[in-house]
């Protein structure tokens, strides 16, 4: 890890949302959609914010250049969300940028305090840790923060690889952190998640 590394924000929003009905990007909670809570979350925190986008690229727009963030097409997301994630980290390295706030579209955007929170936690780290996950419950969540050397071990990795096999082959290299924000581990990919969400009875 570099003593004072540059953070770049990535959001991967390319799925198609096939169990959902519709674009969870857009989803509408607590007055913004998912992708533009996701933005204003990483954005205080970051130089500046991608978004990989796939078929959705044009329904997305509006909202990444009204927040002044960056979008990234996958020329094939049909390849899974790993090639999303090769897409964003690749932009980010191109941007001069060597290391990076990551997450999901499909769930609320946690307290900006959360993501600070675990920044912070990586900043303090020893050069040993790549990467901060948060956890809460006993389960792993989003946003990760990774620096240069986790991000070049996905972008090594082969395209259909999963996220968790890479953590999973670098685990002396990553930090579990608690934290007291449920929202890191939610997960929306049904109307019902949706439903269970607003009801408060998603986790």
């Amino acid at each position: 890890m570099a003593l004072s590394p540059s953070f770049a924000g990535v959001i991967l929003a390319a799925g198609a949302s096939s169990r959902m009905g519709r674009d969870k990007a857009l989803l509408s909670w607590q007055g913004k959609t998912f992708l533009l809570g996701a933005i204003q979350a990483l954005r205080p925190l970051t130089e500046f914010v991608v978004v990989v986008a796939g078929e959705n690229e044009a329904n997305l727009a509006p909202i990444v250049n009204a927040e002044a963030a960056f979008l990234v097409r996958n020329p094939d997301p049909t390849q899974g969300q790993f090639s999303s994630l090769q897409s964003g980290l690749d932009n980010v390295l191109d941007r001069g940028r060597d290391a990076a706030i990551l997450t999901l579209v499909d769930r609320p955007a946690p307290a900006l305090a959360t993501v600070e929170l675990l920044k912070n936690t990586f900043l303090q780290a020893d050069d040993n840790v790549w990467a901060v996950v948060p956890e809460f419950g006993g389960k792993h969540g989003h946003p990760i923060v990774i620096g240069r050397e986790m991000i070049e071990a996905f972008l090594r990795a082969p395209v259909h690889s999963s996220a968790r096999d890479v953590e999973h082959a670098n685990q002396a290299h990553i930090r579990y952190f608690p934290v007291n924000d449920p929202l890191v581990v939610a997960n929306v990919d049904t109307p019902e998640d949706f439903e269970k969400l607003r009801a408060g009875t998603a986790i």
